[in-house]
């Protein structure tokens, strides 16, 4: 639901180097127009396309240039000034930009400010197409969005350079439509931020073929729409499924088990994490080349992959106050997920059935227990969005 108003509300807004910079000025006045305090940081590029004194007599405040300005430091200093603002937004926010933010350079003010930042940042890029769709932009904005950063845009059409394609500064409408929906975020999870795995994992055996399961990602996905519909802010890591992105949630899409790990890790800092995802215990010493038919049967080695679940569970430092695990077993639910609880160091197991006769993995429907250091509480047999739902509704009563 949206804010009725952003009153109060103190952004902070970086305008890089663009032609689009002068949309910046619209943005401005809509924010302001709604009630928002602006502060703004305008980069030596920025400046070569709008003045300073055009920002500031929109802000109606000072705008901030020079990274090494004694007085500037004295008064405000950069990492007082990243953590002065609830929100950080930049637009544009050019490739040269944002390459710098996902390598953590910081050479000047802005990134500076973008660096030390403690708070949620969106980014609206604006550059040519073929920079849009360069591989190393590609790169660089799955970096960041599974560091949660909320990416608007680039719309598509006509640009200043003659050509015509997505890379066009989404409207200040939109970039304004966006801030509002951050701040109107409402619920009794508004201001957590919750990581969640999803789906399966695909380890290759050589270029065009792959070891998998019969995950289907409903489990996961159902959860974090629920976790998004309770104001929480979602960082999604999923495998390849065929579901539809949750609305509301950053979804980051992967494929191995190693992807799936580092982008967990990239995404913390988290309240809450929940691991739900069928994660492929080991990975093919996979062939570079399709492997031929010989008349005889070739041999796969295996290699252990990384134990996500594990491994964010025993993390001295940076360790989610709630990691939640999931347990698929065939035999044993309640004693193998006790005992998968205690060995990862998670501090919630959620255990399914998926022997013969089981419709859990892939169906709609879902029968589990909740093993906690209290002991095994089993859940009736529901929809999965209705298992969901009780998760959440007990990570509310947790956390409160």
């Amino acid at each position: 639901m949206a804010a009725l108003s952003l009153d109060g509300r103190r952004v902070l807004l970086i305008v890089s180097g663009g032609i689009a910079a002068y949309k910046a000025l619209e943005l401005v006045r809509l924010l302001r127009k709604d009630n928002a305090g602006v502060r703004a940081v305008l980069t030596r590029r920025g400046a070569e396309f709008i003045t300073p004194l055009s920002l500031q007599a929109l802000c109606e405040d000072r705008v901030y240039t020079d990274l090494f300005s004694l007085t500037d430091e004295s008064e405000m200093g950069h990492i007082q000034l990243s953590r002065s603002a609830d929100l950080l937004v930049v637009a544009p926010a050019s490739a040269d930009l944002l390459a710098k933010m996902a390598a953590g350079i910081a050479d000047d003010l802005a990134t500076t400010i973008l660096l030390a930042t403690d708070k949620p940042v969106i980014v609206a890029p604006a550059m040519n197409v073929r920079m849009w769709q360069h591989a190393a932009t590609v790169a660089n904005i799955a970096v960041l969005r599974a560091r949660g950063i909320v990416v608007i845009g680039p719309d598509e059409g006509p640009m200043a350079c003659g050509e015509f394609g997505p890379g066009r500064l989404a409207e200040p409408a939109a970039i304004f439509a966006a801030v509002r929906d951050f701040f109107g975020k409402s619920g009794a999870l508004a201001g957590r931020h919750v990581i969640v795995t999803s789906g399966p994992t695909y380890e290759p055996i050589d270029p065009v073929r792959y070891i998998a399961n019969r995950s289907s990602g409903r489990q996961g996905h159902a959860i974090a729409q629920a976790l998004a519909a309770n104001g929480a802010r979602v960082t999604l890591v999923s495998g390849p499924v065929t579901l539809a992105d949750p609305p509301g949630v950053v979804s980051i899409h992967v494929e191995t088990a190693r992807e799936m790990h580092a982008a967990a890790a990239a995404a913390l800092p988290a309240n809450v994490a929940i691991f739900c995802a069928a994660v492929a215990d080991w990975r093919v010493d996979a062939s570079d080349r399709k492997i031929k038919k010989s008349g005889t049967v070739p041999t796969i080695s295996l290699v252990e992959n990384p134990d996500i679940l594990s491994d964010i569970s025993h993390r001295a430092n940076g360790r989610p106050g709630l990691v939640i695990g999931f347990a698929a077993e065939t035999e044993n639910l309640v004693a193998n997920a006790t005992a998968k609880r205690l060995r990862k160091g998670c501090d919630w197991i959620v255990a399914n059935h998926v022997g013969a006769g089981s419709d859990v993995m892939g169906g709609t429907d879902n029968e589990v227990v909740l093993i906690t250091q209290d002991g095994a509480e089993p859940w009736q047999r529901a929809s999965k969005s209705a298992i969901a739902d009780k998760l959440v509704s007990r990570i509310i009563k947790a956390l409160s």
